[in-house]
């Protein structure tokens, strides 16, 4: 009685594996996603094969028709994926043999290690494109705000306690650059992408003549020139994983500055505050408290990041005590960078709708601003300017503070008699200081808060946004 044998690889093999290994080491359930990929680099590889004389044309063309056909079947939700084939590229390798025969020689000079890996890189380098423009949209979202809101001033904070007058549209700046970070550092692994590890085989390459350079101007793995980019060591070539992790860092940096800024709405959007109020579209009720407005969108970008900085603890953990070249291993590492781009996507989206609804309490953020103890460091300048070295001036303002809180009063609602007393250099002008429209108009210089500089900033930035 014959014993079925895995079919893809099962030639020395007696036996199947056990049904359990197989659903304990299937990966379709997860790559099935790389299957344009996986398509897009057969008909790369045929097209290769064919060039030199592996492939007959007429068998080339049947598989790239049969290949176009399976594909149009995966969009429409009508190929069957199957556990026992173990993931996305035996699944569409035995599926075009149903198409045509020229299918069992299509694995010719290539393993599942370097097909794989190129899968991946294709599919980084349209996720970072996707992220990328999210994040581009998030940005113009913020400008418009800012533009909107340039003239409204809130407390700028340092330890959770109001330190400075900013205007909104400088802090709402400031998330625009921690972005640009991002997109940064997205173009940086798009770059490190672009290198194509097909012809690399599952270690050690091929005796065939093949082309690499063929197949990775096909797929695009090309220099701003048009030159091939190729992986120089094919131990390496199936064994790294440095840009995966590369990708999710940035993801996980990219999650963390969302946390942050949701974490600034969420603090501003309560009662407590009251700068903002958060849209409706974006906010949900409470199952027993009629009142409430939550800022579940806000809350949950702020534990998303939690979970996407864990997919790059996961990586990094999968891969520091590998030997090369490839391990079983490495089948783990497609999930933790599938959810982190998903999540980061989202949340950027989430993120860039929230926002961009949001309504400004200025009469609030107004009183807020007004608050004199913002303006203390200018009364040590002030001071300063007077020839008071800095810290004698700061001890002094301090003291000034502590009298005003004994007082029960703000700072600058002390005589001028009493303000004295604390320092003679104090002058009957000493109050000017105290105009937060004044204190913002003499900070123009670059980075600087004041409303000349934070209308170039807004140029600047509308001017790069819309270059890319």
């Amino acid at each position: 009685m014959s014993k079925k044998t895995q079919s893809t690889w099962g030639g020395r093999f007696s036996n199947e594996p056990a049904e359990l290994m197989m659903r304990f080491s299937e990966s379709v359930s997860f790559d099935h996603r790389l299957a344009p990929y996986d398509v897009f680099c057969s008909k790369a590889h045929a097209a290769m094969l064919c060039k030199i004389g592996i492939l007959k044309k007429s068998e080339r063309d049947a598989i790239h028709k049969g290949l176009n056909a399976i594909l149009q079947k995966i969009k429409k939700g009508q190929f069957k994926w199957s556990v026992r084939l173990e993931d996305v590229h035996m699944n569409i390798e035995q599926a075009l043999l149903k198409h045509t025969p020229a299918a069992a020689k299509l694995h010719t000079a290539r393993s599942r290690n370097d097909q794989v890996v190129t899968d991946m890189r294709l599919f980084f380098k349209d996720a970072c494109n996707d992220i990328i423009a999210a994040l581009t949209q998030l940005q113009i979202g913020l400008l418009q705000l800012a533009k909107v809101n340039q003239n409204i001033h809130i407390p700028a904070y340092t330890h959770l306690q109001r330190a400075q007058p900013i205007s909104l549209a400088h802090q709402l700046l400031a998330y625009i650059e921690m972005f640009a970070r991002d997109v940064t550092r997205f173009n940086s692994v798009m770059d490190h992408a672009n290198i194509c590890p097909l012809g690399s085989g599952a270690v050690a390459g091929t005796t065939l003549p093949i082309d690499r350079g063929f197949v990775a101007k096909y797929l695009g793995f090309i220099d701003s020139k048009g030159r091939p980019q190729l992986t120089q060591n094919s131990v390496d070539a199936v064994a790294d994983r440095d840009l995966y992790i590369e990708f999710t860092a940035a993801c996980a940096l990219c999650a963390t500055h969302l946390s942050r800024i949701a974490e600034d709405f969420i603090l501003w959007s309560s009662a407590e505050f009251n700068y903002v109020v958060l849209p409706d579209t974006f906010t949900t009720g409470s199952s027993l408290m009629p009142q409430k407005k939550n800022p579940d969108s806000l809350e949950l970008i702020r534990g998303k990041s939690a979970r996407v900085q864990g997919q790059l603890q996961t990586l990094l953990t999968l891969v520091k005590g590998l030997p090369l070249s490839y391990n079983r291993d490495l089948q783990e590492d497609k999930r933790p960078v599938f959810d982190a781009a998903d999540e980061t996507l989202i949340s950027l989206q989430v993120m860039e709708k929230t926002l961009v609804k949001i309504k400004v309490n200025r009469d609030v953020c107004a009183i807020a601003a007004a608050d004199a103890n913002l303006l203390a460091t200018d009364l040590v300048d002030y001071l300063v300017e007077k020839g008071v070295p800095f810290r004698e001036a700061h001890h002094a303002v301090g003291r000034l503070v502590a009298l005003a809180e004994k007082e029960g009063v703000m700072i600058n609602e002390l005589k001028t008699m009493q303000a004295r007393r604390v320092h003679k250099l104090i002058d009957g002008d000493w109050k000017k200081v105290f105009d937060t429209a004044s204190a913002l108009k003499k900070r123009e210089k670059i980075g600087m808060p004041g409303p000349r500089q934070v209308e170039r900033q807004i140029n600047r930035w509308r001017k790069l946004l819309a270059a890319q």
